[in-house]
């Protein structure tokens, strides 16, 4: 199966459903079999992966990619073996970040329902100009696209949180930000834009809010 088809989606479940480590093996970079460059993909996923962990409070170094051809064993026992040691050291997920399992499982729960529009930016805003494994690093971890993840994914991920949420039961401006460490007015502004999208609705009697 060429590694293009490894869905960011599929990275982020495997995290949900507790796995400590995901390892991606895929054909060397510019020798792709199918001519697609789909190891391409699966690269620019893990760097979108990786910094959507690091912003949740998951050690990046969980998720690992490699590139290597089918006749190299060898190579794939060697770093197989080396980030089996590196995951091994981080301990479990999240107790290896000091991170409680129910408030863990309820981040990556919010960031999967994100992968739609996710991948929608990583297609029409995150696309690397030239292809090399060195300019798909120096592309992700510049300036420019920090600032712009942080612009589009922060906001996106507190709305699906506040989704997540209320789903269980209405709750007040001041109880979501207690329960999220959000400022009130940030809040409100999410909620004022969540219901002029009909997603929640804002009751008045008890003064809380609830989906719509």
């Amino acid at each position: 199966m060429c590694s293009g088809r490894v869905d960011l989606e599929f990275m982020l479940r495997a995290f949900l459903n507790g796995q400590d480590g995901v390892f991606i093996g895929g054909c060397r970079l510019g020798e792709c079999n199918y001519i697609t460059h789909g190891n391409y993909d699966a690269l620019s996923n893990v760097h979108l992966c990786r910094k959507i962990m690091d912003y949740i409070g998951l050690n990046p170094e969980r998720l690992r990619i490699e590139f290597m051809s089918g006749a190299e064993g060898n190579l794939l026992a060697e770093v197989t073996n080396d980030f089996t040691r590196k995951v091994k050291a981080l301990g479990p997920l999240g107790r290896g970040e000091g991170i409680d399992k129910k408030e863990l499982r309820f981040k990556l729960e919010a960031v999967r329902k994100l992968v739609p529009y996710m991948k929608l930016v990583e297609r029409e805003r995150l696309r690397v100009p030239s292809k090399s494994e060195e300019a798909y690093a120096a592309f992700f971890e510049s300036d420019e696209v920090n600032a712009l993840f942080h612009e589009l994914f922060l906001n996106k991920l507190a709305i699906s949180q506040i989704m997540l949420l209320l789903r269980e039961k209405p709750l007040s401006t001041v109880e979501i930000s207690e329960k999220l460490g959000l400022n009130p007015s940030e809040v409100s502004r999410h909620m004022n834009r969540s219901s002029r999208h009909g997603l929640v609705r804002y009751d008045v009697t008890s003064k809380c809010y609830a989906l719509a």
